[in-house]
């Protein structure tokens, strides 16, 4: 029997999705696991879903984080159910939960969609999470021991190194631990647990404005002296850093997605 097929792949017997020839080139599979374990990571700090529900939620929300799975990709819940072995009773679970996390659109009376955000809600996005790391850095220059700070200078060290060798692949993923461990030692559990949810609906924005060579130095300068900030205990400073950061991060992504509407439209 022929394997199920997405709009941009074949299906595995594994679940996973293998790119066509003429598609561009397939992720390593190190960014699906590591996205996959963000998700699960995210999931087990809200409500406890079954097994199979939060595995179907994981590999999905991996493939929609990575661009296996684009925005507006109809995600048809008998297909779902044929490739995860599986009723649709799970699979419209796991789409429910993602929905819930900004990944899926469920309209009325239609098949769920990978979620499309327009600019008006990105922006509202990047200036919730702004004001909430903000107040993470706050937090977290109050709360922190001094070799907690030492991790993220470490951390920071690596960020640069990777960015030293042009990976930009490597950076995000020691950017995405930064701002893990950061909102880990603010020591404030709710803060965490919304700034996971809208890291979810971020981080396929941040990922394309991280690939960008100058915004990446200016990313490594942002946070070499977030963290300097954080040693000294100058708060007012590390908060205003990490604002200052992400709405940077904002205009660089405006700028993106301006350039790209303005090609579609010389190309039209």
């Amino acid at each position: 029997m022929n394997a199920p097929r997405t709009r941009r792949g074949t299906v595995g017997r594994d679940g996973a999705v293998s790119r066509p020839a003429s598609g561009r080139k397939a992720p390593p599979p190190a960014n699906l696991e590591r996205f996959r374990a963000v998700i699960h990571r995210v999931l087990s700090r809200g409500e406890e879903h079954p097994s199979l529900v939060t595995e179907i939620a994981c590999t999905l929300g991996a493939e929609i984080l990575e661009g296996l799975l684009p925005p507006g990709c109809d995600l048809n819940s008998v297909e779902l159910a044929r490739r995860f072995r599986t009723s649709r009773t799970p699979t419209r679970e796991a789409l429910a939960i993602l929905e819930k996390e900004g990944l899926v659109e469920i309209p009325p009376r239609r098949r769920p969609r990978v979620a499309r955000h327009g600019r008006a809600e990105i922006r509202e996005i990047y200036h919730v999470r702004a004001a909430m790391l903000a107040l993470v850095a706050t937090e977290a220059g109050e709360h922190a021991a001094p070799a907690e700070i030492a991790e993220l200078r470490e951390i920071a060290v690596r960020m640069a190194a990777a960015a030293a060798k042009g990976d930009a692949n490597d950076y995000f993923w020691n950017n995405v631990r930064f701002h893990e461990r950061l909102a880990e030692l603010s020591r404030n559990r709710t803060l965490q647990r919304l700034l996971d949810s809208l890291m979810l609906r971020s981080l396929r924005f941040r990922r394309r404005t991280l690939s960008q060579p100058e915004r990446i130095q200016r990313s490594i300068a942002d946070h070499a002296r977030l963290v300097g900030a954080l040693e000294d205990r100058d708060l007012g400073l590390a908060a205003a850093l990490v604002r200052s950061n992400v709405l940077g991060a904002l205009r660089s992504l405006e700028a993106l997605l301006e350039a790209e509407g303005g090609a579609r439209g010389a190309a039209g």
